[in-house]
């Protein structure tokens, strides 16, 4: 055991060093590589020399410092940035390893049985289960659509801007349109913003649609400092006159009248903001998901106005145009994967934001395909993790622990003998977990009743695999979103990074 924190302590020093030397120096590789070496064999005699729950977890740990250590020799991004984020990275991974030799020792000294060590994990997994499923009817308690709104007037309502980015769209766009001017609010303008489509179609369905009102906005290539998408909003927003923006995917479907519920209800709440979470359509049919039931699993479940993170979805928002240029506009989100989440938090300070789901009205629903739900998850999912390879282990360590295990131990429990009373804490706070997610799952028709009630572990092991993949993409791939590698502007990555031992060939 002495030898093996001794090869952690200089994995450590090695690896800090590594952060210290600039860019160019080759030295800083050297102590990368070394470093990546020395951990890798301390972390695999830990593992089986005394192969446990902790040291499995301290092995874990250890595969992300190497995927640290990876970015530093692989120096994508901007220098700057990267001496920030790869040391931060490695501080945080290395306060965990040390956390976890810490409760590993004093668990030993402890002496529990196996017996005992069961049923206190088995009880923390029943504890967190109840306080999800509290969390998950709250939720949908405060996400229902209200039944009865105030009347008002064609006078008394305000102007809409419905505004649509598109860019490579074809059938999609033309029945979103189709279904925003069948709307019967009276006072609607549409704009569509073609994206630089490569596309001939895209710009025809659009143009197609000027008789009924719909204006054609021409976009351009971003600046290098945007998002596109982030681009495209900026200029429907600048193009818009309505004192109410509504953005929404060409993945959405609206009833006639779902636009009027929309903004009589904010209206009645007096909200300045507010984030759909459309239906699924044809669910009922038998199409079956788990990436987007697990995107609507992390917006509806988890305690998220606790943490000052309210619940957004991208496919349908709208804000008060006042709001949204007091909040900084698209400008204070330029790289942002989801930019409505910094407006959403904004107005949630002064409750001048909702969160609320589509029923039967209004009614709003969703069309995505499965493949496009998947190039989203990897799109958004590590930059929801805020684009930290720590913060995705911590992330990872938790639903593992509590979302996943209990299922593992549930069943184990049927073969090994961890004792009863544990045995029943882990299929309760299984059943927890599966009603938990069934709720989530029958409120948006994300999925059929029945797959809902399996669904749940496949569902948390795709969404760990979708953010690791989300993950490496992001640091060494790209990540490319209609034609545009999202990378450069999300990352900071310098696009062609300059041969600097060499300056003849840049």
């Amino acid at each position: 055991m002495t030898i093996t924190l001794i090869l952690f302590g200089g994995a450590a020093l090695l690896e800090l060093l590594a952060h210290i030397f600039g860019k160019g120096q080759r030295i800083r590789g050297v102590f990368a590589a070394a470093s990546l070496i020395v951990g890798g064999f301390a972390a695999g005699m830990l593992a089986a020399s005394q192969l446990n729950i902790f040291s499995v977890l301290i092995a874990l740990l250890s595969l992300y410092r190497v995927f640290n250590m990876i970015r530093i020799v692989e120096a994508r991004m901007h220098e700057t940035y990267l001496r920030r984020a790869t040391l931060r990275t490695s501080l945080m991974l290395l306060a965990m390893q040390g956390a976890f030799f810490g409760i590993w020792l004093l668990w030993t000294d402890y002496r529990t049985t196996g017996f005992t060590t069961w049923s206190i994990v088995a009880g923390a997994q029943l504890i967190v289960a109840a306080l999800l499923l509290l969390s998950v009817l709250r939720s949908l308690k405060r996400t229902s659509w209200p039944g009865e709104t105030e009347h008002y007037s064609d006078k008394e309502l305000p102007t809409v801007t419905v505004a649509i980015p598109a860019r490579n769209e074809t059938e999609d766009l033309q029945r979103c349109l189709e279904s925003v001017i069948a709307s019967t609010y009276p006072k609607l303008e549409v704009i569509v913003l073609d994206d630089c489509s490569q596309l001939k179609r895209t710009p025809q369905i659009i143009k197609e649609f000027a008789h009924a009102g719909v204006r054609f906005v021409q976009g351009h290539e971003p600046r290098p400092t945007w998002l596109p998408k982030n681009e495209a909003y900026d200029r429907l927003a600048n193009e818009a006159t309505g004192q109410y923006i509504l953005f929404c995917g060409v993945d959405i479907r609206f009833a006639p009248d779902s636009i009027s519920h929309i903004v009589s209800t904010m209206l009645s709440r007096k909200k300045k903001m507010l984030s759909l979470l459309p239906r699924r359509q044809n669910a009922a049919q038998g199409h079956l998901s788990l990436i987007q039931a697990m995107r609507y699993w992390w917006e509806l479940v988890p305690p998220r106005r606790m943490f000052n993170r309210p619940p957004v979805i991208s496919s349908c928002w709208v804000i008060e145009s006042g709001a949204l240029k007091k909040s900084g506009s698209f400008a204070a989100v330029a790289r942002a994967i989801v930019p409505e989440a910094h407006f959403a938090r904004e107005l949630a300070k002064t409750d001048e934001y909702s969160f609320l789901r589509s029923g039967n009205l209004p009614s709003v629903e969703s069309n995505k395909h499965v493949t496009d739900q998947r190039n989203t998850a990897i799109r958004m999912r590590y930059p929801q993790l805020h684009r930290r390879p720590e913060q995705t282990a911590l992330v990872t360590l938790l639903e593992s622990f509590f979302l996943l295990f209990p299922f593992v131990l549930a069943i184990a429990g049927l073969w090994v003998d961890i004792g009863v009373f544990a045995h029943i804490m882990a299929v309760s706070a299984s059943l927890l977990l599966t009603i938990t997610y069934e709720l989530a799952v029958l409120s948006t028709r994300v999925n059929t009743w029945w797959f809902g009630l399996v669904a749940q572990p496949l569902a948390i092991l795709a969404d760990i695999v979708m953010a690791h993949y989300s993950m490496w993409k992001y640091e060494f791939s790209s990540i490319d979103w209609k034609g545009r590698n999202v990378c450069i502007p999300v990352m900071h990555v310098v696009p062609h990074l300059p041969d600097t031992e060499n300056p003849r060939n840049v």
